[in-house]
């Protein structure tokens, strides 16, 4: 009802508007001659003005003031005329008639009458949740938050592997390699850190696997035998060094363990297509695979932080970050109290009591983590950084440290971090001799005209000499 009062109100204000000069007749005077004579003065007073600020001569002043009045001479002699018009009943009438007609014709056809109205104040809450959860989906705003609170804290590990997922989310290869690159320097070591490195490297040359992207994946595959994503690359490597046939062998033996759903094995069907057509053999078919992974139902959310709640942290607050993170840490360690087993749990815990600075307990939550697996030199290595994570420049190490470390020579005495952190042991012990042994045997793996390797460099030249 009040939806057609007012239309109704609107509709006979527009037919009073266009109709009431109908109904009375006009009357205008057509004042042309006056107009132009107004026009023509003030040009006079504009010249008089351009001779008081020496834009014009007198000469040519003169010539303009000759044509202004000429012209406002023959204005002079326009007349001015009187138009008006009679009232017109009947004009008015129809015009109402089609005016409201039209309306109400089109607002039948494109209008809804029926949709409720939106309340300023409700567009404003949707608007601002909009807003809200575009900033939170904002990968980019993150990436450069994350910029700014590394410049700040460039020791964080953590920060630089989610800084390197995050450009490598957004398509930025070399900004990824470059945050992988600064994980790896802080001893984020682990196979899927080294693999993502190692990708990076290979996007951002254009597909080419570099040397420092074969070394990586090499470190990988050290850790991890079956990690796929390095498989496949030392495959592409041989490739790409003429070895099509070791590459096709890689890339058969890889797609035989893969799910038959995988979308890595039409990329190796493409490889093995290419290598055994510029090695002039044919192209062997793809064994069969694994059975596709059963859909499972959606776990249910462990506490403690996953990567998503340490962006969104990443935003906040020094102190509402950490606040946040304590509580989801407390979770974690009251479900693992129930959950003893989860080696991935405690390795989240152990993780996430780094990034809280509790080195004891950080230590303890690897340690559990280490016992659940033993043989594992990633999980060892991460106990072993927790436990120096405090160590003053050029200290001892801890007896304690020193012990895991001579577990982790045992299980993979050639991994880089062992035998760097093997030299640092022997250098703060003064056996010089020991030092250069391990720092030489590192040299060795390390690309020679890479970062690391200079700073190896750096550290056997500081040696004392014999």
């Amino acid at each position: 009802m009040l939806f057609l009062l007012l239309f109704t109100a609107v509709a006979l204000g527009t037919v009073t508007l266009v109709c009431l000069p109908l109904l009375r007749g006009v009357s205008m005077s057509a004042e042309r001659g006056q107009y132009d004579r107004a026009v023509y003065r003030d040009q006079l007073g504009e010249v008089e003005r351009d001779v008081a600020r020496g834009v014009l001569s007198p000469a040519e002043a003169g010539s303009a003031r000759l044509e202004i009045q000429r012209r406002l001479l023959a204005a002079d002699f326009v007349t001015d005329r009187q138009v008006s018009s009679q009232p017109s009943p009947r004009l008015a009438a129809l015009l109402a008639v089609l005016i409201v007609a039209s309306a109400t014709g089109i607002y039948l056809q494109f209008g809804s009458p029926s949709l409720p109205d939106a309340p300023f104040n409700g567009r404003l809450a949707q608007q601002d949740a909009d807003a809200a959860h575009g900033e939170h989906m904002d990968m980019h705003q993150a990436a450069r938050s994350l910029e700014q609170r590394l410049a700040a804290n460039p020791s964080d590990a953590q920060g630089w592997v989610l800084l390197a997922r995050t450009e490598a989310t957004l398509g930025d290869w070399q900004k990824a390699t470059d945050a992988f690159r600064h994980a790896v320097g802080l001893g984020q070591t682990g196979p899927d850190v080294m693999a993502g490195y190692g990708e990076m490297q290979v996007l951002a040359a254009g597909g080419i696997v570099s040397p420092a992207a074969h070394t990586a994946f090499t470190a990988v595959l050290a850790a991890d035998p079956k990690n796929e994503v390095a498989r496949y690359y030392l495959a592409v490597a041989d490739a790409q060094s003429g070895d099509d046939r070791r590459a096709i062998e890689r890339w058969l033996a890889l797609a035989a363990e893969l799910p038959e759903d995988s979308p890595m094995r039409d990329a190796i069907a493409r490889g093995i297509a290419e290598a055994a057509k510029d090695s002039g053999i044919p192209a062997p078919a793809l064994p069969k695979g694994s059975a596709p992974a059963p859909q499972q139902e959606a776990p249910t959310a462990r506490p403690g932080p996953n990567q998503d709640q340490m962006a969104a942290a990443s935003q906040m607050s020094d102190a509402q970050r950490k606040q946040m993170i304590e509580s989801m840490v407390a979770q974690l360690a009251t479900q693992l109290q129930k959950q003893p087993d989860d080696l991935d749990g405690w390795l989240r815990l152990g993780r996430s009591y780094a990034v809280l600075g509790e080195t004891d307990k950080s230590v303890a939550a690897f340690a559990r983590a280490a016992a659940l697996k033993p043989n594992d030199p990633e999980i060892k290595m991460q106990e072993f950084q927790a436990m120096i994570a405090k160590q003053q420049p050029n200290a001892p190490l801890p007896p304690s440290a020193v012990t895991l470390l001579h577990q982790l020579a045992a299980i993979a005495p050639d991994q880089p971090e062992v035998l760097w952190y093997l030299g640092v042991q022997a250098s703060t012990s003064g056996k010089p001799n020991d030092a250069r042994r391990d720092w030489t045997k590192l040299l060795g793996q390390l690309p020679a005209d890479g970062d690391d390797a200079k700073l190896v460099k750096t550290a056997l030249d500081a040696l004392p000499k014999n």
